[in-house]
């Protein structure tokens, strides 16, 4: 077997793994993981307290009410239909927790939140009354047939609040020492256990490090654990915290950050724990990551969160050496709630994800074959001509360049934008396998197409880069985004950004990180990347911040003229700046190519548009809507 490390089985308590994989805990879409090869499928959470440990809503149930326990029951034989384990979080967000009207939350400290909810210190009568409800919900996942327990003390949550100096500030025995701000997480770990016997597999989550000032360090977190061990089986390591989103840009890492940044903690820990087995979570891509690092003896198991919303069923494909089949994770932070404000969840690789009840699991064979025509081979046009095919149909997919992937082939030349290029070389290359009739160097118009005689037409023409009529735009130093990505070292020492979108920030960061360049970002709006996802801005400016050769920012600032050695600015002020600048770097956008794309309609009654085309927007979107057309044409 190619990864015979990560599929060997593992005895934890007197659960038996049949590999090293966990699917951990996000969002509530179980049900295609619990089928795709995980020895392990946490699925879904149970509150601890109802009306006071929700995050979501102060009327959220336990998972075992008796109006929800059906429901419940269901993910254990879903699990177990799958051939995976099946377990259950056990959580409780404590200070953060929402609340019912004129109720309080629980903590470490008493305060008065921003939103107006009263904070009430935890008294030992109250920790013991907690730390009950700990049990009993543990006890009620046992009985109903969970095979293990996951224990929520990481991400600032309830348990972590206590262990945290960022959350806890008591003088009393509770607070102070790292001995004393680990009795409460230690009494709920010890009456969980007196609950459910010494033989129920429990695991639990917590961060290494917090990531922001004033949080808990890792020699305290590594200080707990070991206080822990007589009570747990499994210690996962995490990173970051949740509600605070300075470290929850750290607790999902994105593309600036390097793959398994969690690792050097999680292997500590196997090296001073010796009761119990180790895990890490965070940015494990790859099956040949995951294999190795338990070859190397760093961990015992590894758990997936983003990796198995991109491919749920990146297991199996991993067990029969399939490596090439596997959608990979480009870390965009898409299919989390915060990121989004809840009003684009998905998945940028996976159309599924969040769409269950849109996109099938399965492309169902058409009864009726029909000849596609597919006009540009970027993100959309890949996405549906690879599923119109899979459909049964015969389909042309014409493209105007010498290769496929479009405006994400470009951006995957970028140094942080690997996450990218290992997606563009996926789904290029499964192009390439396929039966699609892809034709390059292909300058579609009405008459060629016309010529193709297709049933059905998708236009996915994309964009181009948006050229404002700028005074001195037309100068030989100034280049647009498409002709600096792979060129950079064309340019100048003193290179001038106009537009601060994520295209024109993530250059400026490449330029002044590797190229060292004095670089300036003329932004018109009051934020960089104003397009951007909330974690994604966040860990922007992380990496901005951490620059040797700071970035010149000037925001609500607009670009008045290009001259041959500097640019007049317009500040915030209203007052006009003259900028030194060798180089000129347009990124002010994407128009849509809608003249060429309206050209095409009246050759076939079943015409479509999908991709930036429609409007320039995410990758996300564009596979979103080649996989939704192409399943149902």
């Amino acid at each position: 077997m190619k990864y015979e490390h990560l599929f060997s089985p593992i005895k934890i308590n007197n659960t038996m793994l049949k590999n090293r994989i966990v699917a951990a805990p996000v969002g509530e879409e179980y049900k295609d993981k619990a089928l795709g090869g995980a020895a392990l499928v946490v699925c879904g959470h149970t509150i601890v307290e109802e009306g006071r440990s929700s995050f979501a809503s102060g009327n959220e149930k336990s998972a075992f009410y008796k109006y929800e326990v059906e429901r419940t029951r269901e993910k254990i034989r879903v699990c177990h239909a799958g051939g995976a384990k099946a377990s259950i979080e056990i959580f409780h967000a404590g200070l953060y927790a929402r609340v019912n009207p004129g109720d309080h939350a629980w903590g470490p400290c008493a305060f008065t939140r921003d939103d107006g909810v009263e904070v009430w210190a935890l008294d030992e009568e109250k920790m013991e009354y907690i730390a009950d409800l700990y049990a009993k919900e543990t006890l009620e996942a046992r009985n109903l047939g969970f095979d293990a327990a996951f224990l929520h003390f990481g991400h600032g949550w309830l348990p972590a609040q206590f262990i945290s100096p960022l959350f806890n500030h008591r003088e009393d025995e509770y607070g102070g020492s790292i001995e004393n701000r680990a009795k409460f997480p230690l009494l709920i770990l010890k009456k969980i256990r007196q609950a459910v016997g010494p033989g129920f597999m429990l695991d639990m989550r917590i961060s290494g490090e917090e990531c922001v000032p004033g949080s808990i360090k890792f020699e305290d977190t590594l200080a707990f654990i070991l206080m822990a061990e007589e009570y747990i089986d499994s210690v996962q390591i995490s990173a970051g915290l949740d509600i605070n989103h300075e470290g929850n840009a750290r607790l999902v890492a994105m593309n600036y950050v390097e793959h398994m940044p969690n690792l050097k903690w999680a292997k500590v820990v196997k090296e001073k724990a010796k009761k119990i087995k180790v895990s890490v979570v965070g940015s494990v891509n790859t099956p040949a990551e995951a294999d190795q690092i338990i070859k190397d003896g760093l961990v015992d198991f590894v758990a997936f969160g983003r990796s198995f919303n991109a491919d749920p069923y990146w297991p199996r494909k991993a067990m029969c050496g399939h490596d090439e089949d596997i959608t990979p994770c480009v870390r965009c932070n898409q299919c989390y709630h915060i990121t989004t404000n809840r009003r684009n969840v998905g998945c940028t690789v996976n159309p599924r994800y969040h769409n269950e009840n849109i996109i099938s699991a399965k492309v169902e064979k058409t009864d009726t074959p029909k000849k596609v025509v597919i006009i540009g081979a970027g993100p959309a046009g890949i996405q549906c001509a690879l599923t119109a095919s899979e459909r049964g149909h015969k389909v042309i997919l014409l493209e105007k360049n010498s290769e496929a992937g479009g405006t994400m082939k470009l951006i995957s030349k970028e140094h942080y934008k690997a996450d990218i290029a290992y997606y563009c070389d996926h789904i290029v290359n499964k192009l390439k396998r396929s039966d699609v009739d892809v034709r390059y160097n292909f300058e579609a118009t009405p008459e060629n197409v016309k010529e193709l005689n297709p049933d059905a037409l998708v236009i996915a023409v994309g964009g181009y880069p948006l050229v404002l009529p700028i005074k001195g735009v037309d100068k030989k130093h100034v280049y647009t985004y498409e002709q600096v990505i792979g060129h950079e070292d064309m340019l100048g020492d003193k290179p001038l950004i106009v537009g601060g979108g994520t295209i024109g920030t993530e250059i400026a960061i490449e330029l002044s990180d590797l190229y060292h360049k004095d670089v300036t970002i003329v932004e018109l709006t009051a934020n960089l990347a104003p397009q951007a996802n909330a974690l994604y801005k966040i860990a922007l400016r992380h990496k901005y911040e951490s620059l040797e050769k700071p970035l010149t920012i000037n925001l609500e600032s607009r670009v008045e003229e290009i001259r041959d050695n500097d640019v007049l600015v317009k500040m915030k002020d209203g007052s006009v700046k003259a900028v030194e600048a060798d180089c000129v770097i347009l990124c002010t956008g994407v128009r849509s190519n809608r003249k060429l794309a309206e050209s095409f309609y009246g050759i076939t009654p079943e015409t479509y548009e999908i991709g930036d085309v429609v409007m320039p927007r995410l990758i996300q979107e564009a596979n979103f809507e080649g996989r939704g057309v192409g399943q149902n044409i």
